[in-house]
């Protein structure tokens, strides 16, 4: 009786367990068991891998001998590859390698000068050895392939401020949007227009060749001259307007308004104010007027105010300044310049989240006004310790030698970037003639259909260095006296994605993972009761569980 009802339940299990299989080759699902649903991917993440036609292929340089946070970060880049290669019919293939094994350093330098060259940038690690410590160097990054075209994959987020397990955080909580923008980028076939508009003393090609070159990977640019041409911007997806110095005609207003009322959307990066470094080099002092953009009515109409002053700000950047007396060897010693604060990202808006430090020069500040059906998002401040000069304003180099009062910089936290979303309302509307609003060939609209656009009050902001002797650029964020590399085309790259971005991926950078991390003061004070708890109580558990189970078997078989 008990031989057929073992043979019947060891068939029944074997059947159930052929019908789940069989079901499960029709029914795809992954249990994402996590608090937070770290391994479940966005909508937006799914639909890109779905449209994949070929392999993607992944070169991942996280291969060695690491410290843990670095372990920590290839685990869950493998972890996040995996979840990707399930949603893609298999289409997503990767290997690990690393870039140091090879013993011959000729061959190695040659092979980290091979990926520096494809877009990696190195971290130097310091590794603890018996006899002190040594240095070496990773690359933690990934060269992703499909369709013959390759595209770099920075692995490893750094940001100033932040503690090294912050970083690896952050850079973990990347993963999915970063490897997914790529995948799009190489995947896109029809890429989206942006225009550089030029005609009224705008930036030129050398100021913007940085992010012209970023954004060429993602996008077709070109540079536009409007001249009052209604069909100027046609096509267009954006619009990116970089530190005009002329005033705009009306007609050029008309037909950027009638952009945005259509859709488009606009990058503005505007300096109310005149003035540069390079003038004051020169001459050591110069007095800041106003613009006359003619723009004021059109910001304010879409909800912005960009004010006529100058902010100094106590976190700031530095200029070299010649110390020596007159007569002397110059003798130059970097001072710090509150005319180039440097602005910490601290939002959690997609596009600021966990950015580096932004550098401008000369920025002004920018008020928010009432504009029906518009959200206004501040995405840059200045820090607390601020404060703003009415124009004119007298900017002189000998400035650095004042020791600033505190006192006085108590106008804190004043924006200088703002995300304009919604229905905007034209400039023009009941000013233009009925005969004009009445024209088929215009086709003006007086209420637009649902948009966006981003106000920077500072021009500087998208301008990379240029030594003009060698027509020679500098990257877009690198600070030719200090030498850092602040986070400004990563501010404007993903300014651009966002008002370009229709398939809503960039709302996966705003993912929060809780950060767990061990005690270390603990760790410290308590391993050794841990270490006994964890090695003798599994044993306890073990002989108490077979001390137990030998008398229930005794009192089983003696009744």
């Amino acid at each position: 009786m008990n031989k057929k009802r073992d043979i019947l339940s060891l068939t029944l299990a074997v059947i159930i367990v052929i019908l789940l299989n069989f079901v499960g080759s029709f029914v795809f699902h992954r249990f994402d068991l996590t608090t937070e649903k770290r391994y479940t991917l966005s909508e937006a993440t799914k639909k890109i891998l779905g449209q994949l036609n070929d392999v993607v292929y992944v070169k991942v340089y996280l291969e060695g001998d690491f410290p843990s946070g670095f372990k920590r970060l290839r685990n869950e880049t493998k972890e996040m590859l995996d979840e990707f290669r399930a949603y893609s019919n298999e289409n997503i293939e990767y290997q690990f390698i690393n870039p140091s094994k090879n013993s011959d350093k000729k061959q190695q330098n040659e092979i980290h000068k091979q990926l520096y060259d494809k877009g990696l940038q190195p971290t130097n690690l310091e590794v603890k050895e018996e006899g002190g410590t040594s240095q070496q160097i990773i690359f933690p990054g990934a060269i992703i392939s499909y369709k013959g075209h390759e595209i770099p994959w920075q692995l490893l987020k750094t940001q100033l401020g932040q503690s090294p397990d912050a970083q690896l955080n952050n850079s973990i909580q990347a993963l999915e949007y970063e490897f997914a923008s790529c995948i799009r980028n190489l995947a896109t076939v029809v890429r989206p227009e942006i225009g550089f508009i030029e005609g009224h003393g705008e930036l030129d090609t050398l100021s913007l060749n940085d992010i012209r070159s970023a954004l060429s990977e993602f996008y077709l640019l070109k540079r536009v001259k409007i001249n009052e041409q209604l069909k100027a911007l046609q096509g267009l997806k954006a619009i990116i307007i970089a530190k005009p110095d002329t005033a705009f005609s009306e007609k050029d207003k008309f037909i950027i308004d009638q952009f945005v009322m259509n859709g488009g959307k606009i990058l503005w990066a505007i300096d109310p104010l005149f003035t540069s470094i390079d003038s004051l080099q020169k001459s050591g002092a110069a007095i800041a007027l106003p613009y006359d953009l003619k723009l004021d009515d059109m910001f304010f109409k879409y909800g912005v105010r960009i004010n006529p002053n100058l902010i100094l700000d106590l976190q700031s950047s530095a200029i070299p300044v010649n110390k020596a007396f007159r007569g002397q060897q110059p003798r130059f010693e970097l001072m710090p310049w509150m005319f180039s604060p440097l602005i910490m990202p601290t939002g959690s808006h997609p596009i600021v989240k966990n950015l580096e430090v932004i550098k401008i020069d000369f920025g002004s500040s920018i008020d928010t006004v009432e504009a029906n059906g518009i959200t206004k998002t501040i995405l840059l401040n200045s820090s607390k310790y601020s404060k703003t000069l009415n124009a004119p304003v007298r900017v002189d180099l000998r400035m650095v030698n004042i020791r600033p009062d505190e006192n006085q910089f108590k106008d804190s936290y004043r924006p200088v970037a703002v995300l304009l979303e919604g229905e905007f309302e034209s400039v023009y509307k009941n000013r233009i003639p009925p005969q004009i609003a009445a024209d088929s060939a215009i086709a003006f609209k007086a209420k637009g259909v649902n948009t966006k656009m981003i106000v920077i009050s500072d021009g500087d902001i998208i301008r990379n260095e240029v030594q003009y002797s060698a027509r020679k650029p500098y990257p877009l964020g690198y600070d030719i006296y200090t030498k850092q590399t602040y986070g400004n085309k990563n501010f404007i790259l993903n300014c651009v994605n966002y008002l370009c971005d229709d398939s809503g991926l960039i709302s996966v950078r705003s993912r929060e993972l809780t950060l767990r991390l061990l005690d270390k003061k603990k760790v410290k004070t308590e391993r050794l009761k841990w270490q006994v708890i964890n090695t003798c109580l599994p044993l306890i558990v073990l002989f108490l569980f077979g001390i137990i189970h030998n008398i229930i078997r005794k009192r089983r078989y003696a009744e």
